[in-house]
């Protein structure tokens, strides 16, 4: 085995084993759109979530089927017909998606079956469950419109699916439900897989779709210079919802951005939207630290927040500790209240247990991350990747390229967040103007 692939996949492997364990035993509901299917996505969608199931996360995934409806309906020379984004099922297509219905879940639990050797599903045995977890009921009539057999989800049965998922099972939801009295309803796939993470209680919500994530300027074109914003804070998405015409078509920049918003508000605090076009995306999304597709997150509005003047001695109090040992160049209050605005501190209960600043430096399409800490009570939790986040985002809106930082302890914890070691000549000049020689303080930067 060659010394560069030792080189490469070690260290790989354990930037890996943090998630692995942080995500043993949550539950992740996927929902995977008709189209990944229709685009032949299934067979290595199927390997990666055998994978993820295999670390111990317990899985409900939940298939779409539009466009295989539409082509049984096409088939028997019936147009589909839409309203408000849902299909309106009248009987013809109420039998057509039932067929199609039929076919993907033999399809589906064909994948999962495969284990062949030499393959990521050697050895694999993956247990697929399905049933009548979902009772469902009419949407009716909406502003004049009979949408007839389309439905929405009345109930779900959480003690089912969870004892389900406690044998070790995966659990396949088709779009569709019945009401007690055994009516049957077409649903919407993402409504089910909201519905169904709300109810569950469920760690993530990760929809597999044709859109690549979120843009961080959805109205303008996709280049390069308007990138996927890989993590959305819950307020941020509401805002954007709100600007938004609402969403008819799945590629549409609300349609799935509604329902991770409707999750993150009762309760699922991670909700994704994934491009299933990426072979992998589920693994790079999941299991690496930037991610791939947009993450909606239920921030508290009171647990990270940009400082006020009434932070300053909360702050102070935070890293006169870390000043003390030599991990912080020390700062005086009249320092701190000049520069709070470039602040973002993390509170818990009225205790800031982390912040951060921002010092850009526009001529040079940079800036500094400075004063980086948490406090020993919050490392682990989380906080410091949050702070780094929010970091990442203030810089983006202030249209830099990069961030960096100046560090004499904590390098490795920024070289496994993406950020990469430089020589101090690299600084702009009004930065290593004020570079302490003999601290000797390493830079590494990060390209946003």
């Amino acid at each position: 085995m060659s010394a560069v692939f030792n080189f490469t996949f070690v260290p790989w492997f354990r930037s890996v084993a943090p998630y692995i364990h942080k995500f043993r035993n949550q539950t992740f509901v996927i929902g995977l759109t008709g189209e990944a299917i229709a685009a032949g996505k299934l067979h290595n969608i199927a390997q990666d979530l055998a994978l993820i199931q295999a670390m111990g996360v317990k899985i409900v995934l939940v298939h779409g089927f539009r466009p295989q409806v539409n082509e049984q309906l096409a088939a028997k020379g019936h147009a589909a017909k839409y309203s408000h984004g849902i299909r309106i099922t009248d009987s013809v297509a109420l039998d057509c998606a039932q067929e199609a219905a039929g076919q993907l879940r033999y399809e589906i639990e064909a994948a999962f079956s495969q284990g062949l050797p030499n393959t990521p599903m050697a050895g694999a045995t993956v247990r697929v469950i399905s049933g009548n977890f979902l009772t469902a009921r009419p949407v009716g009539i909406v502003d004049g419109v009979d949408f007839q057999h389309s439905g929405l989800v009345r109930k779900v049965d959480v003690a089912g699916i969870q004892r389900t998922l406690d044998m070790g099972a995966l659990v396949l939801l088709s779009p569709f439900g019945f009401s007690p009295t055994g009516e049957a309803f077409n649903l919407s796939m993402e409504e089910v897989a909201t519905s169904v993470a709300i109810e569950l209680r469920a760690d993530k919500l990760i929809f597999l779709t044709e859109v690549q994530g979120i843009r961080m300027s959805p109205t303008e074109p996709e280049s390069d210079d308007n990138p996927i914003d890989t993590e959305l804070p819950l307020a941020a998405a509401q805002a954007l919802l709100a600007q938004l015409p609402p969403a008819q078509q799945p590629t549409d920049t609300g349609f799935y951005l509604q329902h991770c918003v409707k999750a993150c508000k009762a309760g699922v605090e991670r909700s994704h939207i994934l491009p299933f076009a990426v072979d992998g995306s589920l693994l790079l999304e999941v299991y690496v630290h930037d991610g791939i597709g947009t993450m909606v997150i239920d921030e508290k509005l009171e647990e990270l927040r940009e400082a006020t003047i009434d932070d300053v001695g909360g702050i102070l109090q935070l890293i006169e500790p870390f000043e003390k040992d030599g991990t912080l160049v020390k700062r005086d209050r009249t320092e701190i209240e000049r520069d709070i605005a470039t602040y973002t501190i993390i509170e818990h209960d009225g205790v800031i247990f982390g912040c951060a600043a921002l010092y850009p430096y526009p001529e040079a399409k940079t800036a500094e991350m400075a004063a980086v800490t948490v406090s020993p009570q919050s490392q682990g939790t989380g906080d410091g990747e949050k702070l780094l986040k929010r970091i990442e985002q203030r810089a983006r809106l202030l249209g830099l390229d990069s961030i960096f930082v100046l560090t004499t302890r904590t390098m490795h914890w920024f070289i496994k967040r993406g950020f990469q070691p430089v020589d101090p000549d690299w600084l702009p000049d009004a930065r290593k103007r004020k570079y302490n020689w003999d601290r000797k303080s390493q830079v590494l930067v990060k390209k946003l």
